[in-house]
């Protein structure tokens, strides 16, 4: 991809999401995601509905009339971006594929969090760390996200959710709110999800595609692998491998919110034909 070309995409996913962030998504963000504390700001004359708790009675009785303390919510918070760019995020039978859905979220959510104020850095993870950026603030550097989801070619197409999440904890000391976004369809990170989970704020946002869920009756389709590369002849007229198949996938989606659940994260389920802005709103509602 040329420079003006990807420009002209980093703009596009800008306006579009950067719109949701500033409309929708902003407010819901800061009541969701709550920061550190309280801290004292300054103190003013007391006005009528002001909690009477909050008047400092030493500035009253110099100046003869109520005054207030007032309170401002200590944020600083960091936000995480923690995207799987394996093979399996090519796929798609829509309009989109996993990835550019993906892309779309990623940067709703950094917008957000700019939008507060709040740091926010990327992992891109494969079955190894492919790209880490460090927290900070500023749309230029929400910007530099976005190109990196564009255009980034990983070195490995496999998946290793664990590797990441043991990335995550040795390079974030303090808490921090943590999105992975991937297609989930991998196992054996129960124990480190329970452990992430115990200092960060996690959620996790499944972006997947409806012919993902069972495969059609097409006769004998040549297959490839998205991770290994491998091709194989399949019988998809054969009942008991749509069977097999289906429940292979069912197990892998249950493991995800079995996992997430248990450790105390949050899930999501996105469709890439459906509306991750329904879907983002009313899980920060549910949460605020």
């Amino acid at each position: 991809m040329d420079t003006k070309e990807l420009l002209k995409k980093v703009r596009k996913i800008e306006i579009k999401t950067r719109r949701l962030s500033d409309h929708i998504f902003g407010g819901e963000y800061h009541s969701t995601f709550k920061g550190r504390g309280m801290t004292f700001s300054e103190v003013r004359q007391y006005q009528f509905g002001d909690d009477v708790r909050n008047i400092d009675w030493n500035v009253t009785a110099r100046y003869s009339e109520p005054y207030v303390k007032v309170f401002e919510e200590e944020r600083e918070l960091t936000m995480m971006l923690m995207v799987d760019v394996s093979g399996s995020e090519l796929f798609g039978t829509s309009d989109q594929f996993k990835n550019e859905v993906v892309t779309e979220i990623a940067a709703t959510l950094a917008f957000s969090a700019t939008q507060n104020n709040d740091k926010i850095g990327l992992i891109l993870f494969s079955d190894k760390i492919e790209l880490y950026i460090p927290p900070k603030k500023g749309r230029s550097h929400v910007l530099r996200i976005i190109r990196e989801l564009i255009e980034f070619e990983p070195e490995s197409k496999k998946t290793n959710y664990a590797e990441a999440l043991k990335f995550l904890q040795n390079v974030m000391k303090k808490k921090a709110i943590v999105f992975v976004l991937s297609d989930f369809i991998a196992d054996d990170y129960h124990q480190t999800m329970k452990i992430v989970s115990g200092k960060h704020d996690v959620t996790g946002i499944r972006i997947y595609d409806k012919r993902e869920e069972d495969i059609p009756n097409l006769g004998m389709v040549q297959m490839e692998d998205e991770e290994t590369g491998e091709l194989m002849l399949v019988n998809t007229s054969s009942k008991t491998v749509r069977r097999n198949y289906a429940k292979f996938y069912q197990e892998k989606v249950n493991y995800y919110k079995e996992s997430f659940n248990k450790a105390g994260a949050g899930t999501i389920d996105c469709r890439v034909d459906e509306s991750y802005v329904k879907k983002l709103l009313g899980y920060f509602k549910r949460r605020g």
